[in-house]
């Protein structure tokens, strides 16, 4: 935009009329590509630009030709689709929410305080609630010590056992394909002390307890009233189907008849969270040794401060996690044992990774916008970079067909042509041609790699597929409140997904580390691809 806000401002029908011709004629030029910008702003959607899929509306349905001769968008529309985009020839802004630069994110002040007033739950000096359902007890657990501490005897059902302590574990047993559904069970667990019949030592058992962490606000411990198999489906209706606490509430009272406090399930899904935690170390492995990884990352929110949800997938295992868009995080993932290849998009944070691919999707959807330019130089650049693109993706496919080919000596000159052009329109007036241009000479070989061996991807699909249920579940949720959320958002999305490649149930599996977990166990490794 030639024109601020302040300087149209003090421009009115007064001031045009003191214009002397040649200032006026200058004045509708700038006027003219100002409308021409907004024209092409109006026309943006996910088929023409960098906006995500998620930023249409339901009913849209887009052609490229309809879309161009739209007079009268919704100013809805108009707004959604603004993008301020970054001049420099350093980086390209692959996202409609990735224009701040993450630099700034760094800064305490840009970081907004978290909102003044009462904190969540139960308010110093009000009346408190305990449970008031009561359900009938299926079955009773009596939990005694094996052998002597003292004597180091067997301990036998001779021996005296005294109670002391007790609590109820309300789990759910579910169906198999012969008897399929899901029944509550009430079950209640006795402990207290055998003595020895040896030595006469008294021995006490209790419910085990992990040692508590400084990392987590949460606690570990069998002496939890909601069993393994009811926290996977409570982790389940949170993260899988995207309903809030109050709404998982409201499912298990209607058709399980069973009556939780927000408070228990919030807690339910953080101690499954911290269970699973330990698995980090062994994502990162799996990441690392990945031949093929696609990255990509969207903007997240964390109770006032931007952050960025990343996801690192590939056949085999997805990784997630949420911090600022920088390099730290890349380090921090891939570390400097990596050496497969990475596909990913034009973020220039990517770019000290030699062995990399770019996402042909992105770079056709901008030259699709700049087609529908009204201006002669972004049409020009557009039509020729989308006709490169096209002809080459064509040539791609076919090769696929046939053993291994290099192509890239094949078109060696008719590339050569193409990076003239770029090198023409890199100085545009018009900042997406300029932009554009840029971006395919700064990446060169990064975008033309995938010549060299026609069988590698030419998009970066499956993270961008990995991240469309968690955008969904971040525009209802409206993201995490504190860091622990965001852990816990991140490696339990981590576990369901990579269960989900490898053909296991992610409930079955969670059930199982929360079992182990609550009893001191090492967490049970993920499950093995099928």
């Amino acid at each position: 935009m030639h024109l601020s806000r302040e300087e149209l401002l003090k421009i009115d029908k007064q001031f045009i009329d003191t214009l002397p011709g040649k200032s006026a004629k200058e004045l509708c030029l700038l006027f003219l590509d100002d409308l021409k910008e907004l024209h092409e702003r109006l026309g943006q959607n996910s088929e023409n630009s960098s906006m995500p899929p998620s930023s249409n509306f339901p009913w849209a349905r887009f052609d490229a030709d309809a879309q161009a001769d739209e007079e009268e968008p919704d100013e809805e529309q108009v707004e959604a689709t603004h993008i301020e985009l970054d001049d420099s020839d350093e980086e390209s802004v692959e996202h409609d929410e990735d224009a701040d630069k993450s630099d700034q994110q760094d800064s305490p002040k840009n970081i907004d305080d978290r909102p003044k007033g009462n904190k969540p739950g139960k308010q110093p000096g009000t009346t408190g609630h305990g449970r008031t359902q009561k359900l009938p007890v299926h079955d009773t657990i009596i939990h005694k010590a094996d052998t002597c501490l003292a004597c180091n005897l067997e301990l036998d059902e001779t021996c005296d056992f005294i109670a002391r302590t007790g609590h109820y574990v309300v789990d759910i047993e579910v169906g198999d394909a012969t008897g399929p559904g899901i029944e509550v069970i009430n079950t209640k667990h006795i402990y207290g002390d055998t003595t020895c019949g040896g030595c006469g030592h008294v021995n006490r058992l209790m419910p085990h307890r992990l040692e508590k962490n400084e990392d987590w606000g949460v606690e570990i411990s069998q002496w939890h009233m909601v069993g393994p198999k009811l926290t996977a489906l409570i982790v389940c209706l949170s993260k899988r189907m995207r309903l809030s606490r109050r709404r998982i509430r409201e499912f298990l009272q209607d058709w399980l008849r069973l009556d939780l406090g927000i408070g228990t399930i919030n807690q339910c899904i953080h101690e499954a969270g911290r269970a699973v935690s330990p698995l980090t170390e062994e994502f990162l492995e799996e990441v690392r040794e990945s031949l093929i990884l696609f990255v990509d990352e969207t903007s997240w929110k964390e109770w006032g401060k931007k952050q960025w949800l990343w996801v690192f997938t590939s056949l085999k295992v997805t990784f997630y996690i949420i911090g600022f868009r920088s390099r730290k995080v890349l380090d921090y993932v891939l570390g400097q044992t990596f050496k497969g290849l990475l596909m990913t998009d034009g973020y220039k944070a990517y770019r000290t990774f030699l062995n990399r691919l770019r996402c042909w999707a992105h770079l056709l959807r901008k030259t699709k916008g700049l087609k529908q330019s009204l201006s002669d130089d972004p049409r020009t650049f557009g039509t020729e970079a989308h006709e490169v693109l096209t002809e080459l993706m064509d040539v791609i496919y076919k090769a696929r067909e046939g053993p291994p080919t290099d192509l890239l000596p094949v078109y060696r000159e008719f590339l050569g042509e193409f990076k003239e052009c770029c090198m023409k329109y890199r100085d545009s007036t018009h900042k997406k041609t300029r932009e554009l241009a840029r971006e395919f000479l700064n990446d060169w070989d990064t975008i033309f790699h995938v010549l060299s061996n026609p069988t590698w991807p030419l998009t970066n699909n499956e993270a961008e597929q990995a991240l469309r249920h968690w955008v969904i579940a971040r525009k209802l949720s409206h993201g995490t409140r504190n860091d622990q959320g965001s852990r816990v958002f991140a490696i339990l999305a981590s576990v369901i997904d990579t269960c989900r490649k490898r053909n296991a149930c992610p409930w079955k599996y969670l059930a199982e580390v929360i079992t182990a977990r609550r009893q001191g166990l090492d967490v049970p490794p993920l499950p093995l691809a099928a």
